[in-house]
């Protein structure tokens, strides 16, 4: 007894060497603030501008046909998602650096707590083997997640948590609490939905091998898709009562061979995926991969070894689901049917992060009942895996190794202030595109675009802002099928940057051959033109030079152009 005693001590006294280590990991956040490095891409370069101008825009709460007019003349409202998510308050609160440090703390605290949970109550329940249970959560509270997803995925845990307990018949209120609250703080369609159609193969598992239709499991699983869509009211009202036709139907995704699949489905497997990173190539994999030759030849396995056994396979199956979503097989069922083309079911890999760590832990913890050298080894792969994830640091991948603009850098705010007031019209009264820049950047110091990146827009609107661009776009076909098949990106491309929208002030590129319809572009409102890098045959394109403007805060040379 007072063995287990000191166990218990023992593992209090690392759960919180544990969250220390963890709010070391975000601390640059609050100590260098603005002057922060933190992802670009589906970040600096979208989503914070979107918080941004949906808080200025007193849209917040607007109705479901409401449109925001900074963006594209009029962007739908319901394209910046719900008004019940707690990221879009965090930003309307808080200035956007804040908000988002905060964020970052808030989802991996919440995905620390939610494995440990996990683990300790369904997985490794053995009290002496804490240092896993405590190793694994650190670990996959450590991955470098898309951070505007929130608990999209790293809230998988801990929603698990409160599912295994339902199934057990073995809850209180404390799983409900959870089901109704973690809603509010992830995304439906870009990890619930996933989450919960795995949730329910599981019930339907029940069903048809235990033959246990258990209720409270199966309400449990209603009980928060219900709240998922009372949250997202906004998506199920432009799905049922859309008047206009959006970019998305346009989505051509499924053009590879058979062969082509499978090197993908591989890649995913071994290296994962932008968005849901795992980072589990150099040591979790080659010990998943151990383990699994260990129990496969194993003729007695045991409960545990079973599940590890499917978490491997289930593994490597989201994986190929993932890269033959991308095949020519779906080609004709998403020309028949809109939503096959519009919505990514190959998102079902998101599952992968919570699959991986999950059997990170299993495996570790089968590897260190077989011996005190094994614990050791155990020992070491959780401190390897640990020390792999701390490159993965924002603030050293993009400001080491990417060498990216800073937050202060990136938005430039004093520097695109200046332009304003050398302007001197109120921002409504003139539509500004940008050239070899995001304009997220321009919209996020209050100006109205022509250009943005977006996932939901007119598909009309789409076929009007092409016409500015269509030169160009016959010039490069990459290009053209990025614009075309794709098109969130509703950029002014130019084929002698392709696809980069980030030269610094200390580039040297020029524009030689720019053909721009400036027809077409003043019809639409747009008066001036953005761009960081010099255009020299601007008088072709009926676009005068008015001044170049630089600023040290800035990680942009602004040339600033009219349309005459």
């Amino acid at each position: 007894m007072f063995i287990l005693e000191r166990l218990k001590k023992k593992e209090i006294i690392y759960l919180f060497i544990a969250l220390f280590l963890l709010l070391l990991y975000v601390s640059p956040l609050y100590i260098l603030k603005e002057d922060a490095h933190i992802r670009v891409h589906d970040n600096l370069d979208s989503n914070i501008a979107w918080y941004k101008v949906l808080a200025e825009s007193g849209e917040i709460n607007g109705e479901v046909d409401a449109t925001v007019p900074q963006i594209i003349n009029g962007l739908p409202r319901d394209a910046y998602g719900t008004e019940w998510s707690g990221i879009v308050w965090l930003h309307a609160l808080f200035p956007s650096m804040t908000a988002y440090a905060l964020s970052q703390t808030i989802t991996r605290v919440v995905a620390f707590f939610g494995m440990y949970l996990l683990l300790r109550k369904h997985f490794i329940c053995d009290e002496k083997a804490y240092l896993i249970r405590i190793g694994v959560s650190l670990a996959f509270a450590l991955t470098p997640f898309w951070p505007s997803g929130m608990l999209s995925t790293l809230g998988y845990p801990l929603a698990l948590w409160a599912f295994l307990n339902i199934r057990k018949r073995d809850f209180s209120w404390k799983e409900w609490i959870t089901l109704a609250l973690l809603p509010l703080y992830s995304s439906f369609v870009l990890g619930f939905f996933f989450f919960l159609a795995a949730v329910a193969c599981l019930w339907l598992y029940d069903v048809i091998v235990k033959r246990d239709w258990n209720l409270p499991f199966l309400g449990s699983i209603a009980f928060m898709t219900g709240i998922f869509l009372l949250v997202e009211y906004r998506l199920v009202y432009s799905m049922i009562n859309s008047q206009e036709t959006m970019h998305r139907v346009e989505f051509v995704s499924s053009r590879h061979e058979f062969w082509h699949s499978i090197r993908l489905s591989l890649k995913n497997f071994v290296l994962g995926h932008n968005h849901v990173m795992t980072v589990h190539t150099f040591i979790i994999l080659p010990i998943l991969l151990l383990v699994f030759a260990i129990v496969l030849w194993r003729r007695n396995k045991t409960q545990l070894e079973k599940v590890f056994l499917f978490l491997f396979v289930f593994n490597y199956a989201l994986s190929l689901w993932y890269a033959f979503w991308f095949n020519k097989i779906w080609t004709v069922p998403k020309e028949k049917f809109d939503f096959l083309a519009a919505f990514n079911f190959a998102r079902f890999h998101f599952l992968r992060p919570l699959v991986i760590y999950l059997s990170f832990a299993i495996a570790c913890y089968l590897l260190w009942q077989m011996g005190k050298k094994w614990k050791i080894f155990v020992s070491a792969a959780l401190a390897a895996q640990l020390m792999v994830l701390v490159p993965f640091n924002e603030e050293y991948t993009y400001g080491v190794h990417y060498h990216a603009p800073t937050f202060r850098e990136f938005y430039a705010v004093e520097q695109f202030n200046e332009i304003k007031e050398y302007i001197g019209l109120p921002q409504d009264a003139y539509r500004v595109a940008s050239i070899g820049l995001h304009p997220a950047i321009s919209q996020y110091n209050g100006f109205y675009t022509l250009d943005t990146y977006n996932n939901l827009y007119p598909l009309s609107y789409k076929y009007q802002f092409r016409k500015i661009i269509a030169k160009e776009l016959e010039k490069n076909g990459r290009l053209k099928r990025y614009f075309d098949e794709w098109g969130s990106r509703c950029y002014v491309f130019v084929d002698e940057l392709g696809k980069r929208y980030n030269f610094k002030k200390n580039s040297n590129k020029k524009i030689k051959h720019l053909e721009l319809n400036t027809s077409v572009f003043k019809e639409m409102g747009g008066r001036y033109i953005f761009s960081s890098v010099p255009i020299l045959n601007a008088e072709r394109n009926q676009l005068e030079f008015v001044k170049k403007f630089d600023h040290e805060d800035s990680a942009w040379s602004i040339y600033l152009y009219e349309a005459k």
